[in-house]
């Protein structure tokens, strides 16, 4: 019997047939080996999908999930959705913040998942034990805005959290998002495609329910400890006045920022998009996700100008990234503008932006002209390009039908030329850091579960500060105990995306303080060794699923820019990551997690030693 931190139910929906059931949490998971969030993803994945199937089939299941530290006070708890993805073919887990996990809980809900497909636009409203699944044709065309105001009129539930899709997911855009409260995204992917291919317009809960915890006390002592530490940070007081664009120059500094498709790594022109500048001409109000006290949303309000009226939380760092000094454009009220189409029609910026420099490129490299690209003069610069071509994309009019299908596919269709300037690792758009001057990021983006990935493992720090974790000198880029880092960092990342917990707050929370809370909340009573084993087991649990859907090492590659083009300029001119190095670091990982070094197959004896002997394919 679940002893607390669960709300104890799973909710499973069948679009198909109509039918709605509720199974009791511990009867559907193995909780202790799974936890919550991503390792019951990971779970229900491989139980639920058979090897093969097309992401906008309808048995591919679109899965809400909780861990057992969501809706509690536990600082940065928030909510993953689960899903194949359409844009990579791999296991997609997208985590988002805001308060729509919370109030799921609060619901009675530890899972929402959605199988099969409606014949018309429907809605799911889920208030505390009543399930309806109403008709959403009305909805159906509007934008994600207009589409939560419109559910909580109808509703008159003011405290309604709503899920919901905007165009780009109808349209089956491979990288569309599942927008939550408004401003918050589960990003990456493609959840938001599957989403609408099943017709499900949104997903609204209102729970009045509380979480029962084990020790109250002791959890209440120990989450107290995690938030102070964050009040303590200098780090997450930086982040708490200027969230993440407080790193756009830095990162610019240090040639890590994407500049122009990835051409250079500094743009000249960073400061024009720094967090001192939005501090001063563009936000108005801090933000913070459910009982989260580092705040680091910021709602901004573009003042004068052409832009003049747009409101949008954020700008944040990976948007400045990809669609600012990516797409060579230093205009910071054009980049929020762009930044709320895509929040508005449910869009990556992240896909988005990478799509659009790409096709820059390609355009003034003549890959593709003017009549390719509908009409669209596609320079870098051109802040009208950018502004156009998501409106394009959203509604997959003209080129935007070719781009709505992700950089890899584009690539291939446009040819050899198109495919050397191409930035993704297994169809993943690449995200707002340069490798060339970070080998260890390489080695994450390259072995990521859902393709290139900064979320993962996150090198960059130790090799910025010159120090190892065991406080081993390192040369910033050489690729000694790369491997080491970046396996440590998925195993304790993966164990947290299970609690489900906050990519900000987890290195300064650790290890320790999450072991704690998990152990308090639930009385699950898992030392910090397990709790990394957790993070190892999940790790190879989605290796596997991807390795069934013909994933191995063949496809742990870098995107040809980073391993043939030197960096022009600045602190990293002249480093590329090499082939050779990549291979290196590849063996070394593989050694390191037991997993055979020619296939980058888990071994059967590494996945019994991890319980996981039903994954071991024959």
């Amino acid at each position: 019997m679940l002893k607390g931190g669960y709300a104890g139910k799973v909710l499973e929906v069948d679009l198909t047939t109509e039918k709605i059931r509720e199974i009791s949490t511990e009867e559907f998971f193995d909780v202790k080996r799974f936890v919550g969030g991503k390792g019951f993803g990971a779970s229900i994945m491989w139980r639920k999908l058979h090897a093969g199937t097309e992401p906008f089939a309808p048995e591919n299941p679109l899965i809400f999930l909780t861990g057992p530290l969501t809706g509690t006070l536990c600082p940065g708890s928030r909510m993953c959705i689960v899903t194949k993805s359409p844009l990579t073919g791999t296991f997609c887990d997208s985590h988002v913040g805001g308060h729509f996990g919370a109030e799921m809980k609060y619901a009675g809900y530890d899972a929402i998942i959605i199988l099969g497909k409606s014949e018309k636009p429907v809605y799911l409203l889920v208030n505390d034990g009543d399930l309806d699944v109403r008709n959403a044709e009305n909805l159906w065309g509007l934008d994600v805005f207009e589409t939560e105001e419109r559910i909580r009129r109808e509703n008159t539930e003011q405290a309604l959290r709503v899920a919901c899709i905007g165009p780009a997911g109808e349209n089956l855009v491979r990288f569309a998002c599942i927008c939550v409260d408004r401003y918050r995204q589960a990003g990456r992917g493609g959840t938001g495609a599957v989403m609408g291919s099943k017709k499900l317009k949104a997903v609204a809960v209102r729970g009045s329910g509380k979480i029962r915890l084990y020790d109250t006390e002791a959890f209440v002592e120990t989450a107290t400890e995690a938030r102070n530490a964050l009040l303590r940070n200098e780090t997450i007081r930086a982040r708490k006045r200027w969230g993440t664009a407080r790193t756009i120059t830095l990162t610019s500094d240090q040639d890590l920022l994407p500049t122009r498709n990835f051409q250079e790594a500094t743009f000249q022109e960073a400061d024009s998009l720094s967090a001192e500048v939005l501090e001063k001409k563009f936000w108005i109000k801090h933000k913070a996700c459910h009982g989260c006290p580092v705040n680091c949303g910021k709602l901004g309000v573009v003042r004068t100008g052409a832009y003049a009226g747009t409101v949008v939380e954020g700008v944040e760092y990976e948007t400045l990234a990809l669609m600012g000094a990516n797409c060579g454009i230093a205009d910071y009220e054009a980049v929020a503008y762009a930044n709320m189409l895509c929040d508005k029609y449910g869009l990556d910026t992240i896909s988005t932006g990478n799509v659009i420099a790409f096709t820059m490129e390609c355009y003034e490299k003549g890959i593709l002209t003017k009549e390719d690209t509908s009409g669209v003069e596609c320079r870098f610069g051109s802040s009208k390009a950018l502004i156009e071509l998501v409106k394009h994309i959203t509604f997959r009019e003209g080129i935007g039908n070719q781009l709505a299908e992700g950089v890899k596919r584009l690539a291939e269709k446009l040819g050899e030329k198109a495919e050397k300037i191409a930035l993704q690792v297994k169809g993943l758009e690449t995200p707002g850091y340069d490798p060339r001057s970070s080998p260890g990021l390489g080695l994450a983006y390259a072995t990521a579960d859902r393709g290139g990935c900064h979320t993962r493992a996150w090198p960059t720090s130790y090799e910025m500060s010159g120090k190892a974790p065991d406080g081993t000198v390192i040369d910033r880029f050489s690729t000694v105990k790369r491997a080491e880092i970046v396996k440590a960092q998925q195993d304790y990342g993966a164990a947290v995306d299970c609690l489900v917990g906050c990519w900000f707050v987890r290195g300064t929370v650790g290890k320790e303080l999450y072991a704690q809370m998990l152990n308090a909340a639930t009385g699950i009573e898992m030392t910090v060794e397990e709790f990394t084993r957790l993070g190892e087991r999940v790790w190879n649990l989605v290796r596997m699923f991807n390795v069934r859907e013909g994933f191995t090492r063949k496809d742990d590659v870098l995107p040809q820019r980073f391993l043939n083009e030197p960096l022009p300029s600045g602190v990293a001119k002249g480093q590329r990551l090499t082939k050779q190095q990549l291979e290196q670091m590849l063996d070394e990982y593989f050694t390191l997690r037991g997993w055979d070094k020619n296939t980058g197959v888990p071994t059967k004896e590494k996945l019994k030693e991890l319980g996981l002997e039903f994954a071991v394919l024959q």
